[in-house]
């Protein structure tokens, strides 16, 4: 049987919590043309749902991908153009991982007939539902949060220069959130002591995808945050990429207290600002 596309619990609350780099699975149908290295799913943004356990509980809604990055990339354009132009980044259908290996056997990448079809398949079907989810919880709320949770090796000399800050927040340079939503989802960080505080960046190497930048319309009530989170924070950044439930325990608190108070702000008659 074939695992679906994506999984989506419908909350109360008028928060989506998007995790498009959670899925493991490679159809079968692709699976021949693809090299060793793309069965280590290396780039996959792994354990975000258990991170973000306390979601549902909070009556969030949750939209999860079941289907590898490696056949087709949900947080890229549907036409493949960069987000980054002139930064190392991964396409569409991605050839590379992150550090420039190779995902396919010589002369197997996907044509653009292969392409279109991962797209009608797979990446569709995520979109659907995300947009059918924002246009409930839009229709009942009125305000709504749309929370791309991501999370990244911290070290990616190919990506970026250095160690990677612990929290990279992106709104698309302020055009995704009001910044009354985005300095909510801050003020925990404010709270913590001096010491515990990770390091954190916003808008700054990265500024959203298209997820973030496509669905995040403030001025229509739709605010879009996306967190790209270094994996060294609550999790191995090498096979076989073990969750460290110590680390994760450290960092739910202040994932939980984000997304809390992001949501009361969207209550305010600020967050239309």
């Amino acid at each position: 049987m074939t695992p679906p596309v994506f999984e989506l619990h419908q909350g109360t609350q008028p928060l989506l919590l998007s995790i498009p780099h959670l899925g493991t699975h490679l159809p079968a149908e692709i699976t021949p043309a693809l090299a060793e290295e793309a069965f280590v799913l290396r780039d996959t943004d792994w354990h975000l749902d258990r991170l973000y356990g306390f979601a549902i509980e909070q009556g969030y809604s949750v939209l999860r991908a079941r289907v590898s990055r490696y056949a087709i990339d949900l947080n890229r354009p549907p036409g493949g153009e960069s987000l980054y132009p002139g930064q190392a980044t991964t396409g569409l259908c991605p050839t590379e991982t992150f550090k420039g290996v190779p995902l396919h056997k010589p002369g197997q990448a996907p044509d653009d007939d292969e392409i279109a079809r991962r797209r009608q398949c797979y990446w569709q079907p995520y979109h659907d539902a995300l947009r059918g989810e924002l246009d409930r919880l839009q229709a009942e709320h009125g305000q709504v949060l749309l929370w791309e949770a991501h999370s990244i090796a911290s070290l990616l000399p190919r990506l970026f220069d250095g160690r990677l800050p612990g929290l990279n927040f992106g709104t698309n340079s302020g055009a995704s959130c009001a910044d009354a939503v985005l300095q909510a989802a801050l003020r925990p960080l404010a709270s913590l002591p001096g010491a515990a505080v990770p390091t954190h960046v916003v808008n700054g190497r990265f500024k959203g995808g298209y997820i973030t930048r496509h669905y995040g319309e403030p001025a229509r009530g739709v605010h879009a945050i996306q967190l790209e989170m270094a994996q060294s924070l609550y999790m191995d950044e090498e096979a076989p990429f073990s969750y460290r439930p110590e680390r994760a325990a450290l960092i739910q608190p202040l994932l939980q207290a984000m997304l809390a108070g992001a949501v009361q702000q969207l209550g305010q008659p600020a967050a239309a600002a």
